[in-house]
């Protein structure tokens, strides 16, 4: 069992009960606690930020298939020095997650790393091919609750429809659609408009994942199943969603932190590391993301960890995969490019990250809400540290959009059930 730990003089911010103070909290036996012990090992908290330990919907840990960009272990291990303590790996693996025996592996091997809770997610069709429905209820015995073809949409409808009815029989099971027509993306590096006729590069127009979100909420309304829509980038798409929330569908959306901060012109310089699906799109694309995340129109932050070997990343820029990793730097980017010039508040991105993710997901012991008696899982940061994004990383991958830059906000302890896996900001395994 875990030794008593006692933050000393820290700021608790935690949008579930709506707590932002400063105070002494206690963990003891992988709990929060409320009696004092004079055995707790004290921490001096002092200008440093505890909250409930962030919760990622969107990650790619690579394993089963490809452990020379990403395992579990290290994966588990990037997201707690982030400040993750759950975290949910894409099915777009290989084999692909589309039946328990894959769920099962990705879960042992979690257990196995211990340093960050694993939801798996499943995949909606059978080898995400798009047209025949995995096994969906065999799936969620095995713990899934969260089902995507990440990288590409159900391109069809009647599957998707099928999908959506089919996961109502379960308690609290969401359908994420990657909203993109193939049809209209093919070939794209970047966001389709003058920057990419000035770089000479394909474009991809936002309504490539604007015309799959229109159809993707029709049959939400049509089926009354939960859908959440991934990493929007889209001001056509914010609207949307914003009108069929007013409408009362069951929806919820996430963006990343790299379609928060960056814009189509940081491809001026063809980095590969600002290559992604969705493209980085415009300024007043930005703009509306930014202030839809803000408004809770779109729910959550989620990472969309993205991990690359060097050698791909260091290709011609139209040869290059897509992609960036992520979750050492969500935190920090959302906090220096959001929260310190006044654009989100402290408590709504701390709900962004934690708090609602872990809702969708429905795992009860992440989010907080912080009082005695609930699951340890939290993050200590100092929301005043500077640093630079460089290597190494505690991600196999390096393949960073934020590589080179300097943000503010820098994890110092990640709880997991009462154990520090990260103290004084190294990782304890």
């Amino acid at each position: 069992m875990p030794e008593p730990v006692l933050f000393r003089g820290v700021r608790v911010v935690d949008p579930a009960s709506g707590t932002d103070e400063v105070a002494d909290l206690l963990v003891h036996g992988g709990v929060i606690a409320s009696s004092p012990r004079a055995d707790a090992t004290v921490l001096d908290c002092d200008g440093l930020v505890l909250a409930p330990g962030l919760v990622d919907l969107h990650a790619h840990l690579r394993q089963p298939g490809r452990e020379d960009k990403e395992t579990v272990d290290s994966g588990c291990r990037a997201a707690a020095v982030g400040g993750f303590t759950a975290v949910s790996p894409m099915a777009n693996t290989d084999p692909v997650a589309d039946n328990a025996a894959v769920i099962h592996e990705v879960l042992e091997l979690a257990r196995a790393a211990g340093t960050c809770d694993v939801f798996p997610v499943g995949a909606i069709t059978r080898g995400l091919g798009g047209e025949e429905m995995a096994e969906l209820g065999e799936m969620v015995d095995a713990g899934v609750r969260l089902f995507s073809d990440d990288g590409r949409c159900v391109p069809n409808a009647r599957v998707l429809r099928n999908a959506l009815t089919y996961v109502r029989a379960f308690e609290g099971v969401v359908i994420a659609e990657h909203c993109e027509d193939p049809s209209l993306a093919e070939g794209g590096q970047m966001h389709e408009g003058l920057t990419s006729s000035s770089l000479g590069l394909a474009g991809q127009p936002r309504e490539a994942e604007e015309v799959v979100v229109a159809r993707d909420l029709a049959i939400a309304r049509l089926t009354g199943g939960r859908l959440h829509l991934c990493h929007l980038s889209s001001a056509g798409s914010v609207e949307m969603v914003r009108r069929a929330k007013a409408e009362g569908l069951r929806v919820t959306a996430e963006v990343t932190p790299h379609h928060l901060v960056f814009s189509e012109e940081d491809l001026l310089t063809y980095d590969t590391n600002m290559k992604m699906n969705p493209p980085l799109r415009s300024g007043e694309d930005r703009r509306e993301l930014r202030a839809a995340l803000a408004d809770a129109t779109i729910d959550a932050v989620a990472t969309d960890h993205a991990p690359h070997a060097v050698e791909e990343k260091e290709a011609e820029f139209d040869q290059a995969p897509f992609g960036t990793i992520g979750l050492e730097t969500a935190l920090a980017a959302v906090l220096t490019h959001l929260v310190e010039p006044g654009e989100l508040t402290l408590s709504r991105a701390i709900e962004a990250l934690s708090t609602t993710p872990a809702r969708i997901l429905g795992t009860g012991d992440h989010g907080g809400p912080i009082e005695p008696g609930r699951p340890a899982n939290l993050v200590v940061f100092d929301p005043s540290a500077e640093w630079a994004v460089e290597p190494p990383f505690a991600s196999k991958s390096r393949n960073s959009a934020f590589l080179g830059r300097r943000l503010r906000g820098r994890v110092v302890h990640t709880m997991l059930r009462g154990e520090l896996v990260v103290a004084d900001g190294k990782a304890q395994r």
